[in-house]
């Protein structure tokens, strides 16, 4: 039976480290390309199908400044947002208040998670609940420790040398963390009742607890905005996050942190016969030709497949639609578009920019030009920014200059995660 899932969301804290002359709101209410960063981190939270209810807990003072989080976030999800509750004196305190306000509703799993790491994924959030639904009692996300570290001897030695301290196994806890309700839950009350009020991390209380903890993979992105400096950064992030028009916001991996960069080229070329129309970037023309071939002829998506199967080094076209296969006569070739965007998102990655120039005397491309690309854009889930549609003749010379045909060239830019097998030569 799948347990339901809430989540705590702890946004109590006042933020020294992010006030300046000019400002001295906390930071989960400063703003972050264009919204806060607390309505940031619980549209996160509020977007994801397994979360059934967002518990906020804020400040005692902070009442107005929640409201106009509220007035930014979606209505459409505002019925999973509970009430905000007051925190208390220690972030430990203040998780417990959010706990407790569950605990009428009692689900079977909570998330507990930092207001100041507005840069959780769908991706992060799949991972905690799915080790959580396995079975264990307490999850930690987290990133491995990849500084070298050294340990000072402190104001009372400050004289003293440095020394290094061995990083392996060593890794960076990061929020949200998960955990069984009833078991994180009966953990605080014990900890209060043992006058314990100091913990700054869930986990740790568990441990105190001696409640195993598993750890699984965060993300260097799901940073906790501690500094100004960390603003701009995250805006960034934002930025190449938000690339995608895809229909479930935050369901794809934040470009920034796919930086296997590749580039493939495409081209296709096709005859005209007689006819009424052409079909081009899935957009149809009239005119008084149509291409030939054993698809709709759409030399265009059949261009920008091809660069998207280079990129991947995945053969071509042909290798996974063979033209002499009765199934793909007449096919719409989105189909074929769609087949390579799937292989680059089952990889872990993403198409991020498409370049295609149209080589042809007629019909002429420029009043479509809008149209192309937006249907391109659509059929590989980017924003219209994304897309280039050139298009030029060959004044008069070859094939498609005496009108013959339609040529098109692509260039497409995927981004993978990296792949250390690959780097080495090996098999994948």
């Amino acid at each position: 039976m799948t347990q339901s899932v809430a989540a705590v969301i702890v946004a109590a804290g006042r933020g020294t480290r992010l006030s300046s002359q000019h400002s001295d709101l906390p930071k989960q209410y400063r703003p972050l390309a264009g919204k806060r960063i607390l309505t940031r981190t619980l549209e996160a939270f509020l977007h994801h199908p397994a979360i059934s209810r967002v518990v906020p807990v804020i400040g005692s003072q902070d009442g107005a400044l929640f409201a106009a989080v509220l007035n930014e976030i979606d209505p459409a999800l505002l019925p999973k947002c509970a009430a905000p509750v007051k925190g208390g004196e220690t972030r430990q305190v203040s998780v417990l208040h959010g706990l407790s306000a569950l605990e009428a509703e009692a689900p079977g799993l909570v998330l507990i998670h930092d207001a100041a790491r507005p840069l959780v994924t769908s991706a992060i959030l799949d991972r905690v609940i799915a080790a959580l639904a396995d079975g264990a009692k307490a999850v930690l996300s987290a990133v491995p420790v990849v500084d070298t570290l050294k340990r000072s001897g402190g104001p009372d030695a400050p004289a003293a040398p440095l020394k290094t301290v061995d990083r392996t196994h060593l890794w960076a806890a990061q929020t949200p963390q998960g955990f069984a309700f009833d078991a994180i839950l009966d953990a605080h009350l014990k900890a209060r009742t043992s006058g314990l009020s100091d913990f700054t991390d869930d986990t740790a209380l568990m441990e105190w607890a001696s409640v195993p903890v598993q750890l699984i993979e965060g993300d260097a992105d799901n940073f906790k905005v501690t500094t100004a400096a960390d603003l701009p950064r995250a805006e960034r992030i934002l930025a190449m996050s938000q690339a995608s028009n895809s229909p479930a916001p935050g369901r794809l991996p934040p470009l920034s942190s796919l930086c296997d960069v590749r580039v493939g080229t495409g081209y296709d070329v096709h005859a005209f016969e007689p006819g009424e129309a052409v079909i081009l970037g899935g957009v149809t023309l009239q005119h008084h030709k149509r291409l030939k071939g054993h698809s709709d002829a759409d030399v265009v998506l059949h261009a920008i497949t091809d660069a998207i199967l280079g990129a991947l080094g995945d053969g071509d076209i042909g290798s996974h639609f063979s033209p002499s296969d009765p199934q793909w006569k007449g096919a719409s070739s989105d189909r074929f578009l769609v087949d390579a965007v799937g292989r680059v998102a089952r990889r872990g990655g993403r198409v991020a920019h498409v370049d295609v120039t149209i080589v042809c005397e007629e019909p002429k491309i420029g009043p479509h030009r809008e149209a192309l690309r937006a249907s391109i854009a659509d059929i590989c889930k980017l924003s219209v920014s994304r897309v280039s549609v050139k298009a030029t003749t060959s004044e008069r010379l070859g094939f498609t200059g005496r009108g013959e045909g339609i040529a098109a060239l692509a260039t497409a830019t995927v981004r993978l995660p990296f792949d250390d097998s690959e780097e080495t030569g090996h098999a994948v």
